[in-house]
């Protein structure tokens, strides 16, 4: 696999050299690719090895929608129960559609890794662009590092699940005994496995993503089709008309708001195509649109699994007592009156998950690479480092693996990890959203964006980006919130002191260090676009 790949010479950060009018495209670049990037500044230093389809596949099966909304149902289910999911799922993916084709829209008109720091870079007002940028580049690296060790977390607990439902069948002579130091040691496995994965190259990631897409939707039908043909239903009332609030808030309405964190965990990570920018062909025409198809994809499967879930679960006091500490899994079983094909249906679930990880960590890894390009983090040009051979940013990876395996320790001492580690992923990245959105709405207004981006929302843009704002300013409120109203310091949801001390050390650390070395994409972006 080495041989077939090229060579990447190592060139000093900004160092342009666009192409002579005849020569060869060069890492599989398209001419329009190629003139993307020198307008950014960049030097092509990763080779486009993904398609439509391949980013695609990439970007469906890292949100995992339909996935993690069967994964993260029990916080659903305790705050707004089965109607209060199902209308919040809905108001989810309005929202998100719209925060998704404003980003699409951006995304065209600046195709790189860097994502949001860089668009806003490029799009916020003069006097703030240099700060603001290097801001949203910390906040982007927290977000999606964060987003790595919960799906970790969420895997690794995940065979715990399975392993106290196997445990739990009276023909088996096992026992197993649900340890949260266990759980760590699983997390830290499939960050291993998706470390060692990411390392080895690009080029069959492309492949392999395509072969995931179909087990996606393949693997969605087979989860499927079994619990409508051997479940009891509910009632469409008990559907659509009846909301739960055991989390003791004051009222139904906070209630459904608190327990958004389940589609909105499903839904967050849409950017991730745009962090893999500069490995796809046709970046500015492609990754918009596969923005777009994944949010239309992703959010068809999830509305339909979470209505089949809600119909076919059994009853909802049980579910939330599951042993397994996954509802679904006691749902599948309710639904199939056989805990080895719940067992088999949520393995589907498990593979799914960790395949996801695979992505996130790609995506992680050139976030981290882009921002360290532009010299936003410590050590710089060691995480900026390709490797010429796997054609990877290699140090990026090593170390977005290290902090997951200490995010992952944080689960021995409490039981609330992962709404705080989760809360903390969806927190950071809804900020960058927002500041990315809003300075392009901003930068819209006065004029000063692309006159003509490949993917447009033409008159359309500035309600449609009005609405994402609104919608993600109030969302990100409640990702802060904890799971029940009654909380003590181990159920606590750290993850406003989490975003806030990072904050903060990206404020001071500019300000005594960054703002002397930090070279901001605006500085080398060519205006005339």
């Amino acid at each position: 696999m080495w041989s077939v790949l090229k060579r990447v010479s190592q060139v000093r950060v900004g160092d342009v050299q666009p192409p002579a009018p005849n020569e060869k495209l060069s890492m599989a670049n398209t001419a329009q690719d190629n003139l993307d990037m020198q307008r950014l500044g960049k030097t092509q230093q990763l080779k486009r090895n993904f398609r439509f389809v391949s980013i695609l596949g990439f970007n469906c099966t890292l949100m995992a929608t339909w996935e993690s909304i069967l994964l993260t149902s029990n916080y659903g289910l305790i705050n707004g129960g089965r109607a209060g999911m199902v209308y919040i799922y809905i108001s989810t993916f309005i929202g998100f559609f719209a925060s998704v084709a404003s980003l699409a829209e951006i995304a065209s008109t600046a195709p790189t890794a860097g994502g949001q720091y860089h668009w806003v870079s490029e799009y916020a007002p003069p006097s703030c662009q240099r700060f603001l940028s290097y801001i949203t580049g910390w906040l982007a690296v927290l977000g999606w590092q964060a987003a790595f060790a919960s799906v970790c977390f969420l895997a690794g607990t995940l065979i715990q699940g399975l392993l106290v439902t196997v445990c739990s069948v009276p023909t088996t002579n096992h026992i197993y005994t649900f340890e949260r130091w266990h759980g760590t040691l699983l997390a830290i496995a499939i960050a291993m496995i998706a470390t060692v994965l990411n390392g080895w190259g690009t080029h069959w990631l492309a492949s392999l993503e395509r072969f995931l897409l179909f087990i996606h939707i393949f693997g969605f039908f087979v989860v499927l089709i079994p619990l409508w043909v051997k479940a009891d239903r509910a009632s469409s009332a008990e559907v659509f008309r009846t909301f739960s609030n055991t989390g003791g808030w004051p009222n139904i309405g906070l209630a459904c708001l608190v327990g958004q964190l389940a589609p909105i965990f499903s839904f967050t990570g849409p950017d991730a195509a745009t962090h893999m920018a500069e490995e796809v062909q046709d970046a500015s025409r492609t990754v918009p649109w596969c923005m777009i198809s994944t949010a239309l994809v992703n959010g068809t499967l999830g509305f339909v699994m979470l209505i089949t879930f809600l119909f076919t679960m059994g009853d909802i006091e049980s579910v939330l007592e599951a042993p397994s500490g996954f509802p679904f899994i006691t749902a599948f079983q309710n639904a199939t009156g056989s805990s080895n094909m719940a067992v088999g249906l949520a393995c589907i679930i498990l593979v799914m998950e960790v395949c996801s990880a695979l992505g996130i960590l790609a995506t992680t890894s050139r976030q981290i690479f882009a921002f360290a390009r532009d010299k936003g983090l410590p050590f710089s040009s060691t995480l900026a480092y390709v490797h010429p051979k796997s054609n990877t940013p290699i140090w990026s990876i090593l170390s977005s693996t290290l902090v997951t395996i200490l995010l992952s320790l944080i689960n021995i001492g409490s039981t609330a990890a992962f709404n705080a580690i989760a809360s903390l992923a969806i927190a950071s990245m809804l900020m960058t959203y927002i500041i990315a959105i809003g300075c392009f709405f901003i930068a819209r207004w006065e004029s000063r964006t692309s006159p003509s981006p490949r993917f447009s929302l033409g008159p359309y843009g500035p309600a449609i980006n009005l609405v994402s704002l609104v919608y993600l300013s109030f969302q990100i409120i409640f990702t802060f919130f904890p799971t029940t109203k009654d909380v003590v310091p181990r159920t606590m949801n750290w993850a406003v002191l989490m975003v806030g001390s990072v904050t903060l050390f990206a404020v001071f650390q500019y300000v005594l260090y960054a703002r002397k070395v930090y070279q901001a994409p605006v500085d080398r972006t060519l205006r005339d676009g």
